[in-house]
Protein backbone atom coordinates (compact mmCIF):
# COMPACT_ATOMS: atom_id res chain seq x y z
CA UNK A 1 0.00 0.00 0.00
CA UNK A 2 1.31 3.38 -0.68
CA UNK A 3 0.62 6.72 1.33
CA UNK A 4 -1.26 9.09 0.39
CA UNK A 5 -0.42 13.14 1.57
CA UNK A 6 -3.46 14.45 3.54
CA UNK A 7 -5.09 17.39 2.32
CA UNK A 8 -4.29 18.98 5.34
CA UNK A 9 -0.55 20.60 6.60
CA UNK A 10 0.69 17.33 8.44
CA UNK A 11 1.23 18.67 12.23
CA UNK A 12 -1.81 20.77 11.95
CA UNK A 13 -4.47 20.57 14.78
CA UNK A 14 -6.90 19.49 12.22
CA UNK A 15 -4.61 17.26 10.76
CA UNK A 16 -4.10 15.28 13.97
CA UNK A 17 -7.96 15.29 15.04
CA UNK A 18 -8.67 13.35 12.15
CA UNK A 19 -6.06 10.44 13.52
CA UNK A 20 -7.76 7.65 15.61
CA UNK A 21 -5.48 7.63 18.66
CA UNK A 22 -5.24 4.27 20.40
CA UNK A 23 -6.27 4.00 24.68
CA UNK A 24 -4.36 2.68 26.75
CA UNK A 25 -4.02 -0.84 25.94
CA UNK A 26 -3.85 -0.32 22.45
CA UNK A 27 -0.69 1.89 22.78
CA UNK A 28 0.63 -0.51 25.59
CA UNK A 29 0.95 -3.45 22.95
CA UNK A 30 1.64 -1.12 20.21
CA UNK A 31 4.80 0.34 22.43
CA UNK A 32 5.50 -3.59 23.06
CA UNK A 33 5.52 -4.18 19.33
CA UNK A 34 2.08 -5.39 19.00
CA UNK A 35 0.73 -4.84 15.61
CA UNK A 36 -2.38 -2.36 15.98
CA UNK A 37 -5.69 -3.24 14.26
CA UNK A 38 -6.27 -1.36 10.65
CA UNK A 39 -8.81 2.02 12.13
CA UNK A 40 -5.15 2.80 13.59
CA UNK A 41 -3.43 3.06 10.39
CA UNK A 42 -2.74 6.24 9.86
CA UNK A 43 -1.95 7.00 13.56
CA UNK A 44 0.96 4.77 13.15
CA UNK A 45 2.11 6.67 10.19
CA UNK A 46 1.95 9.77 12.29
CA UNK A 47 3.61 8.46 15.35
CA UNK A 48 6.98 7.39 13.01
CA UNK A 49 7.16 10.60 11.50
CA UNK A 50 5.55 13.40 13.11
CA UNK A 51 8.34 15.80 14.28
CA UNK A 52 8.66 14.24 17.56
CA UNK A 53 9.21 10.27 16.42
CA UNK A 54 12.41 9.81 17.99
CA UNK A 55 11.11 10.98 21.23
CA UNK A 56 8.08 8.72 20.85
CA UNK A 57 10.75 5.91 20.29
CA UNK A 58 12.35 6.37 23.38
CA UNK A 59 8.91 6.22 25.51
CA UNK A 60 7.91 3.35 23.98
CA UNK A 61 11.11 1.76 24.68
CA UNK A 62 11.05 2.93 28.27
CA UNK A 63 7.88 1.41 28.71
CA UNK A 64 9.53 -1.95 27.95
CA UNK A 65 12.65 -1.54 30.26
CA UNK A 66 11.54 -0.10 33.05
CA UNK A 67 8.95 -2.83 34.51
CA UNK A 68 11.90 -5.24 33.51
CA UNK A 69 14.23 -3.14 35.73
CA UNK A 70 12.27 -2.64 38.49
CA UNK A 71 12.08 -6.67 38.96
CA UNK A 72 16.08 -6.74 38.44
CA UNK A 73 16.12 -3.97 40.96
CA UNK A 74 13.79 -6.06 43.49
CA UNK A 75 15.05 -9.38 42.96
CA UNK A 76 18.99 -9.21 42.42
CA UNK A 77 20.55 -9.73 45.70
CA UNK A 78 23.43 -6.87 46.78
CA UNK A 79 23.31 -3.61 47.80
CA UNK A 80 21.07 -1.62 46.44
CA UNK A 81 23.62 0.81 44.71
CA UNK A 82 24.85 -1.94 43.12
CA UNK A 83 21.92 -2.91 41.91
CA UNK A 84 20.61 0.45 40.66
CA UNK A 85 23.91 0.83 38.69
CA UNK A 86 23.68 -2.72 37.19
CA UNK A 87 20.15 -2.02 35.97
CA UNK A 88 20.61 2.09 35.06
CA UNK A 89 24.10 0.67 33.32
CA UNK A 90 22.49 -2.34 31.20
CA UNK A 91 19.54 0.10 30.09
CA UNK A 92 21.62 2.75 29.06
CA UNK A 93 23.28 0.33 27.10
CA UNK A 94 19.85 -1.20 25.81
CA UNK A 95 18.82 2.15 24.82
CA UNK A 96 21.81 3.17 22.91
CA UNK A 97 21.80 -0.09 21.03
CA UNK A 98 17.88 0.48 20.42
CA UNK A 99 18.80 3.78 18.79
CA UNK A 100 21.07 2.20 16.56
CA UNK A 101 18.03 0.56 14.71
CA UNK A 102 15.67 3.93 15.19
CA UNK A 103 15.26 3.58 11.48
CA UNK A 104 14.86 0.38 11.02
CA UNK A 105 12.37 0.07 13.86
CA UNK A 106 9.93 2.72 12.99
CA UNK A 107 9.96 1.35 9.30
CA UNK A 108 8.58 -2.06 10.68
CA UNK A 109 6.08 -0.31 12.62
CA UNK A 110 4.52 1.27 9.65
CA UNK A 111 4.98 -2.58 7.73
CA UNK A 112 3.19 -3.92 10.49
CA UNK A 113 0.46 -0.85 9.79
CA UNK A 114 0.37 -2.15 6.13
CA UNK A 115 2.34 0.74 4.29
CA UNK A 116 5.55 -0.12 2.02
CA UNK A 117 8.99 -0.08 3.23
CA UNK A 118 10.46 3.00 2.79
CA UNK A 119 7.40 4.66 3.37
CA UNK A 120 7.96 6.22 6.67
CA UNK A 121 11.37 7.78 5.83
CA UNK A 122 10.03 8.87 2.56
CA UNK A 123 7.58 10.87 4.69
CA UNK A 124 9.86 12.10 7.23
CA UNK A 125 11.54 13.77 4.12
CA UNK A 126 8.70 14.99 2.69
CA UNK A 127 7.98 16.84 5.73
CA UNK A 128 11.22 18.03 6.31
CA UNK A 129 11.77 19.68 2.60
CA UNK A 130 8.12 21.35 3.44
CA UNK A 131 8.76 22.60 6.79
CA UNK A 132 12.27 23.98 5.04
CA UNK A 133 10.47 25.55 2.67
CA UNK A 134 7.62 27.53 4.71
CA UNK A 135 10.75 28.35 6.59
CA UNK A 136 12.50 30.09 3.34
CA UNK A 137 9.54 31.28 2.36
CA UNK A 138 9.04 32.88 5.56
CA UNK A 139 12.52 34.52 5.27
CA UNK A 140 12.42 35.57 1.87
CA UNK A 141 8.92 37.51 3.00
CA UNK A 142 10.59 39.15 6.24
CA UNK A 143 13.55 40.24 3.61
CA UNK A 144 11.29 41.71 1.41
CA UNK A 145 9.47 43.52 3.82
CA UNK A 146 12.78 45.02 5.02
CA UNK A 147 13.68 46.04 1.58
CA UNK A 148 10.41 47.90 1.00
CA UNK A 149 10.09 49.90 4.19
CA UNK A 150 13.66 50.69 4.57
Amino acid sequence: MRWTPRTRRPGSPAASAALRHPGPVHWLWYAVGGRLPAAYRQWVLYDVTCRTWPLRHLVRLLVQVVPVAVVLVVLIPGPLWVRLMAVVGGSLVGLSYSFVFLYEATENRAWKAGYDHGTAARVREERHAARALAAALSEFERTQRRKSHG
